[in-house]
């Protein structure tokens, strides 16, 4: 059977809190946008979990009698072996509890420079890791949402245009900035820098009118 067949049922990212506490970690993907409007955006499929590439093996640990399983390029899963440090071009991992026929959590591994994070996608886009975190009112930590929309502006499927209307709102003019220069770093042209540069000078205008 090829295991990306298996089903998914996903773990809650409260689950997931659960099981993470040795090391920073943080919700991703269309949930992290999720925590950061405080509301049910869309239908997920799973559940993802990012973590620095150098705290790798925290997640065998934390998800000590599970079946872990590498994403090797261009798409392969294979086991990831007790204690493997992976190396640098897979940064997906698949997890689910030894014997369950069905997969639970996605791991994500992302890059670090000393203190900073910096975007496996573009080394150019990098800040202090300190400034990854949110935190829902439950307590749960989940990448600030600046971030996650900016790997989802990488190739924008009706999913993450989603997740961008519903996030754009909550932003502030600081997040807005940030993303939007990240995009242009990597894009001549893309479907929401306008958006995001209009929000921008509008509120540019309004302070000097202020």
């Amino acid at each position: 059977m090829n295991l990306t067949e298996l089903p998914w049922e996903p773990l809650s990212p409260a689950e997931v809190a659960g099981l993470f506490t040795e090391t920073p970690w943080w919700t991703a993907g269309g949930h992290a946008i999720e925590l950061a409007v405080g509301r049910p955006v869309r239908p997920h499929s799973d559940v993802d979990v990012l973590l620095l590439r150098r705290d790798q093996l925290a997640a065998q640990r934390a998800l000590a009698g599970w079946a872990w399983w590498a994403a090797d390029p261009p798409g392969t899963l294979r086991p990831w072996r007790p204690g493997e440090i992976l190396p640098a071009d897979v940064h997906d991992i698949w997890c689910r509890p030894a014997g369950s026929e069905q997969w639970r959590v996605q791991l994500m591994l992302d890059e670090s420079a000393g203190e900073d994070w910096v975007s496996r996608r573009d080394p150019r886009v990098r800040r202090p890791v300190d400034t990854l975190t949110r935190i829902s009112p439950a307590g749960i930590p989940y990448l600030a949402p600046e971030i996650q929309l900016f790997y989802k502006a990488n190739s924008p499927r009706p999913k993450d245009d989603a997740d961008f209307d519903a996030a754009l709102p909550q932003l502030s003019g600081e997040q807005r900035r940030w993303l939007a220069d990240a995009i242009a770093l990597g894009h001549d042209t893309h479907p929401w820098w306008e958006r995001l540069t209009e929000i921008g000078a509008a509120e540019s205008r309004k302070d000097r009118l202020a």
